[in-house]
């Protein structure tokens, strides 16, 4: 999974902040990473937000013969931004592939081999 990751000018850090951010992501997204080709990450500070929530981290993933998926969060701090948005990429691939992938306890009734109605 190739991971980029983009600020606009008002977000300080630099590359400091990309490598940060570049190895947490790569950990928090790496039973994914088989599936997700990649991921592009951007991070701006809207205006001056009334409720303080001005930092937004904007996570596009590109799903090997999916369709890109984009997810945003809103949060007081670049950092508070990514977990949010990361935490919504997460759901949306569990959707995806969660259910594919991973089986409580094996297959379920209706699709056992064998049996009276197979």
């Amino acid at each position: 999974m190739q991971i980029q990751i983009s600020t606009d000018r008002t977000v300080p850090g630099g590359e400091e902040l990309i490598r940060h951010f570049e190895g947490e992501l790569a950990a928090q997204l790496s039973r994914f990473s088989d599936h997700i080709t990649r991921l592009e990450v951007h991070f701006s500070e809207e205006s001056a937000a009334a409720d303080g929530m001005d930092r937004r981290c904007v996570l596009e993933a590109r799903p090997t013969g999916r369709r890109t998926v984009a997810v945003s969060h809103h949060a007081g701090s670049v950092a508070e931004a990514c977990r949010g948005a990361v935490h919504k990429l997460e759901s949306v691939l569990e959707g995806v592939y969660g259910r594919r992938d991973h089986h409580k306890g094996g297959d379920s009734i209706r699709h056992q081999g064998g049996g009276a109605g197979s």
